[in-house]
């Protein structure tokens, strides 16, 4: 008969090795070169793409993946919508990321349950909520990128109203496009920040993020337009850049229109 000691210690060894396996998933294409870029969308729509990256500082395997993020945000201005969401599940690791979010791992839950994967991994990447692909893969994010690109979008968004006032960004847009069973998501972004991280996987690292998720609320659109605000969190500082975001979801969680305002 195995001795009980033995056993817990067995358990606990394999269910760490699947728990590693589920939250970090490495690419091929697990390094990004500087000095890239992507090709040129072709059969351009000016269909909308939202890039929601799963990420965390204390990942290894996630610093090149927030790198092609910044350069598909870069590289395609109009079409691409990039968001950084930080998880909290590596943060036991020894490095508290400090834009993780708890909520931001459940959203990620409900996207892969959604999406039909079991369990969360990082860097995972969302696009347009209907499919999911390894973050650091430039080749699939690439493909990703053209073919949403070249689908026109539902819903358009323009700004009748945006302005910062203390805390509070407030916002009235139009909305073109049938709202009926949708929302909006409005979600509010830091352009970029630089970290020195002296613990965990990236111990002694000093990472650079963009477009990292700071806040964000759902609202219910009126017939053609939305109105509402959203608060700036105290981890913003007063002299960094910030984004604001409105998603337009349909009630299986796909994106069907976005737009953006650096404010």
């Amino acid at each position: 008969m195995f001795d009980k000691k033995v056993i817990i210690i067995l358990f606990l060894a394999v269910g760490f090795s699947l728990t590693s396996f589920i939250r970090s998933q490495p690419s091929k294409d697990n390094k990004v070169d500087d000095a890239f870029s992507f090709n040129t969308i072709e059969n351009k729509e000016n269909g909308v793409v939202v890039l929601e990256l799963f990420t965390s500082q204390g990942c290894s395997s996630c610093p090149p993946a927030d790198i092609l993020l910044e350069k598909a945000k870069n590289e395609y201005p109009e079409n691409v919508f990039a968001l950084s969401y930080h998880v909290d599940y590596w943060d036991y690791i020894g490095w508290a990321d400090p834009f993780s979010n708890k909520n931001f791992t459940v959203k990620q839950s409900k996207y892969n349950r959604k999406l039909g994967y079991r369990g969360n991994y990082t860097p995972e990447l969302i696009v347009n909520g209907k499919e999911h692909l390894v973050g650091s893969n430039r080749a699939k994010v690439e493909s990703a990128i053209n073919k949403y690109a070249a689908k026109a979008s539902p819903n358009r968004l323009m700004s009748q109203q945006l302005d910062r006032v203390a805390d509070k960004v407030n916002f009235n847009y139009k909305i073109e496009g049938a709202t009926k069973g949708k929302i909006i998501r409005a979600v509010l972004l830091l352009n970029e920040r630089t970290t020195e991280v002296k613990r965990g996987e990236n111990s002694h690292r000093t990472l650079k993020n963009s477009n990292i998720v700071v806040a964000e609320k759902y609202l219910e659109p009126g017939d053609n337009s939305i109105v509402g605000s959203i608060t700036i969190p105290k981890i913003v500082k007063k002299d960094e850049k910030l984004i604001l975001m409105l998603l337009v979801e349909n009630d299986n969680a796909d994106i069907t229109g976005a737009v953006k305002a650096v404010i």
